[in-house]
């Protein structure tokens, strides 16, 4: 491409190709090495700045227009961001916005004979591509601007003294624009905007409910809507139809329309996506009949995947004066200029390469309906079944029991009346579909739209999006089976969704919420009693409460998915659970969530009242030692209390006195003497604490089976090999009786080392091994553990009280680990001053 660039007489476009090469090679390198973004990445890229005065070179401001392109990829989302799909067709369009600058300096003799044979060139070649004889053409940015001129360009038609008396003639005669209820939302109030009309203006006209497709204009009612407006003095004056609406491409009756429209001497004007197809071989006969219209609009740019080229209107009209005045036509050439890169790309591609990009995107909707048409619980919503550009999809389940196969629920016509906000929960779950298959299948281009009969469905509109996106036949089998594997967890889901919604209403402490926009099983909500707090504080125990709740199902080993709910609209102080699979065990479940919940609020309720235990426990034990120490004095006596003299008596009379201290039982709440401590050299374990609350359904499983799940015994539980299942085997090891094992009768030396451990860490520290200091206590806290195979104690440590401190006493964060084991002992040790 380089030497043709060469072998150009003007080497001012020469210069321009080479550039626009260079600058798209630059723009489009993805492949840059973290080193090099570092090192010329601009530090005021989100900042406006002054502007340099010495100026920079093209490359630094492409390099700055990159950076402003592909800066925000990591810091946003680590999902890859998918450009439009440029290709060399792209270019051409992209070189014509260049190419009509430079031509715009040329005289105005060589600027009017260029603009006028490329306008010519373009006019000509769509109207024979889209079979549309003997038209006009206006190009334009805005896809609504065609429509816009188009009526401006019929009230000059309509009232002839418009020119001169402007809104006093529609004053007289109200003009009427018939619309369709299915038409783009806000294009009949944008209409009435720019052309200074009253909302009274437009009639929207609504769609079939008994004959034909929902989705069509209702001729017979615009008929009727028609003779009223004549009867009361009104003007129809333009009608829109759809050649594929917004939403489910359907296609108007276009041949019943014009011969209305010719009835009435109304314009008629046609738009829609459908338009495409009639640059193929085969073209429906609805789709056919656009070709007699007035006017047509067309949005080339998303059909052939060009870049920044004009949308189309396409018209029929005699005076070339009155569209020069409604602005269908310019006297200014370089407006002209618009169809450049229209014009440019057109024949880059030819006709059999516009011809294979529409006929490609028509096979891929094809494909994909063929294929919906096997798959259970999916309901179409298509015009035509053996062909339709604009495939629209949706999941839909009769009412299904777990005992129901899939195919007597097909059979099943009648639905339960159990399920309520049908409507809504489908709606929700076809919104968390199209989410999932398009962050799945980004190449696939689906999308999700809002129907007003069918509600929310799935869009696969390939005439939009397959030219942009590079969409092939491979994308549209990986949708398939992506949504084959979605399928079963909907109906899954969709069936547990009741037996949930039961089950925690029948569980003390548990509150269902009902949240209709949230796609999964359901919401549940730990409710506990108040206890005649303020609101204030109560909404803060319950946030606390129930935050832990998730915390602690998210540390379970399970496939559900729990969360906080949406980040916009959902409830407060919740528990979400996503979608699930048929094998979930809803009733342990609720059971684990709800015991989950009791014992969060066990703890919290005695770690609320832990500090004023243990602050009353260290006073009292503080008094209790002050005496023991003054009765010590008295059984010592004055003269060992002498320095001296007390030396010299005890090396001939020692005294032998026990270390007085006091343990703290937090789970009797009583005081206790040491003395048996320091006897025994071992820690009293006191009374049996209860056993720690566990969920009642705690049951065996099977190797490699995951919390919540249903062991089915009719399939994976049995071997091959072998009569007996895996369960019964350790159903009969659970009924035999326990058998004394050798290390149950004597200990082996691996039991007692803890033990031992544990009595060489309760002693008393021998003297000067700790900097301990005066006037102070000394609190130990110490947890046992006791489980079913194994009894051992660790020290959660210990520190000093002193008497300035004791009002500041505030538990340590190892108390929360300290209460869950219900064998609590706290040791004060009083030191002298």
């Amino acid at each position: 491409m380089d030497a043709s660039l060469e072998k150009m007489v003007d080497p001012t476009l020469a210069e321009m190709g080479k550039n626009l090469n260079e600058a798209m090679k630059m723009l489009e390198d993805n492949q840059r090495k973290a080193e090099e973004e570092n090192e010329k990445k601009y530090a005021r890229k989100d900042i406006p700045g002054p502007l340099q005065g010495s100026g920079q070179d093209m490359v630094s401001i492409l390099q700055l227009v990159q950076n402003l392109m592909h800066g925000e990829e990591e810091e946003e989302s680590s999902q890859a961001y998918r450009l439009q799909n440029v290709g060399e067709q792209g270019h051409m369009a992209l070189l014509g916005h260049s190419l009509a600058a430079y031509i715009s300096v040329l005289d105005r003799e060589r600027l009017r004979k260029l603009t006028t044979r490329i306008l010519s060139d373009t006019t000509l070649w769509l109207c024979r591509l889209f079979r549309y004889e003997n038209g006009s053409a206006y190009y334009h940015e805005d896809d609504r601007e065609g429509l816009l001129k188009i009526c401006r360009l019929v009230i000059h038609t309509r009232y002839e003294d418009y020119t001169v008396e402007g809104f006093n003639v529609l004053y007289t005669k109200q003009p009427i624009i018939y619309i369709s209820s299915a038409a783009r939302t806000g294009l009949g109030q944008a209409l009435c905007n720019q052309l200074g009309l009253p909302l009274s203006c437009m009639c929207r006209v609504p769609c079939n409910t008994m004959f034909g497709s929902q989705h069509q204009m209702d001729v017979a009612l615009l008929d009727r809507l028609i003779k009223d407006d004549v009867e009361s003095g009104k003007l129809p004056l333009l009608l829109v139809a759809n050649a594929g609406t917004p939403g489910a491409g359907h296609t108007d009756k276009l041949g019943r329309l014009k011969e209305l429209c010719e009835q009435y001497n109304m314009w008629l004007h046609v738009e829609g996506v459908n338009l495409a197809t009639l640059a193929l071989g085969y073209v429906s006969s609805s789709v056919l009949a656009a070709t007699k219209c007035d006017s047509m609009t067309l949005t080339l740019g998303s059909w052939l995947g060009l870049p920044a080229v004009p949308a189309v209107t396409l018209y029929r009209h005699e005076d070339p004066s009155l569209s020069l005045a409604a602005g269908l036509t310019s006297s200014q050439p370089v407006e002209k200029l618009r169809a450049l890169p229209l014009w440019l790309s057109l024949q880059y591609l030819g006709h059999d390469g516009i011809v294979e990009r529409i006929k490609h995107a028509s096979q891929l909707s094809q494909r994909l309906l063929e294929n919906l048409k096997n798959l259970d619980f999916i309901k179409t919503s298509v015009e035509d079944e053996l062909s339709s550009p604009v495939v629209v999809f949706k999941f839909y389940q009769k009412y299904l029991n777990r005992d129901q196969t899939p195919s007597a629920a097909q059979a099943s016509t009648i639905p339960h009346p159990v399920i309520s906000n049908e409507g809504h929960i489908y709606d929700t779950f076809n919104q968390w579909l199209g989410e999932q298959l398009a962050q799945l299948v980004p190449a696939s281009g689906v999308d999700v739209v809002e129907l007003e009969d069918e509600g929310t469905c799935v869009r696969f509109s390939p005439l939009m999006t397959s030219a942009v996106l590079g969409t092939e036949i491979q994308d549209v089998d990986q949708l398939v089976d992506c949504l084959k594997m979605k399928i079963p967890v909907l109906t899954s889901t969709l069936q547990l969704r009741e037996e949930f919604e039961q089950e925690v209403r029948r569980t003390v402490g548990l509150l269902y919420i009902e949240d209709l926009s949230w796609p999964g099983l359901g919401v549940v909500r730990y409710s506990y009693h108040s206890d005649g707090k303020n609101d204030d504080k109560q909404e803060k125990e319950l946030e606390n409460i129930n935050t832990e709740l998730l915390k602690k199902l998210n540390e379970l080993e399970s496939d559900l998915t729990f969360s906080l709910g949406p980040e916009f609209g959902g409830q407060k102080n919740c528990v979400y659970i996503g979608m699930v699979t048929e094998d979930l065990d809803v009733s342990e479940l609720v059971e684990t969530i709800a015991a989950t919940g009791r014992e969060i609020e066990e703890n919290s309720r005695l770690l609320e009242n832990m500090t004023e235990v243990v602050r009353k426990g260290i006073q009292e034990a503080q008094l209790q030692l002050q005496k023991a120490n003054e009765e010590r004095l008295l059984e010592e006596g004055l003269l060992r209390q002498i320095p001296v003299v007390s030396s010299v008596l005890n090396w001939f009379s020692p005294f032998q006195a026990s270390p007085k201290g006091r343990t703290f039982n937090l789970t009797a709440g009583s005081l206790e003497s040491t003395e048996s401590t320091y006897v025994s050299k071992a820690q009293g374990t006191g009374t049996t604490p209860p056993p720690t609350p566990t969920s009642s359904l705690t049951k065996q499983r099977l190797p490699g089976q995951k919390i919540f799940k249903r062991s089915l015994r009719n399939s994976d539980a049995f071997s091959e090999t072998s009569s007996v299942s895996h369960c019964e085997d350790l159903e009969k090891t659970d009924q035999r009786p326990p058998a004394l094992s050798p290390g149950q009768e004597q200990r082996s030396p691996e039991t007692e080392k803890p033990e031992q451990q544990q009595q060489e860490g309760t002693q008393t520290p021998p003297k000067g091994t700790e900097d301990i200091p005066r006037d102070c206590t000394k609190v130990t806290a110490d947890i046992a553990h006791n489980s079913l195979e194994e009894s051992q104690c660790c020290s959660l440590g210990s520190g000093y009280l002193t008497h300035k401190n004791l009002e500041q006493f505030q538990p340590h964060h190892h108390f929360e680990e300290f209460l869950l084991s219900r064998s609590h002992h706290l040791h004060l040790q009083k030191y002298p001053a």
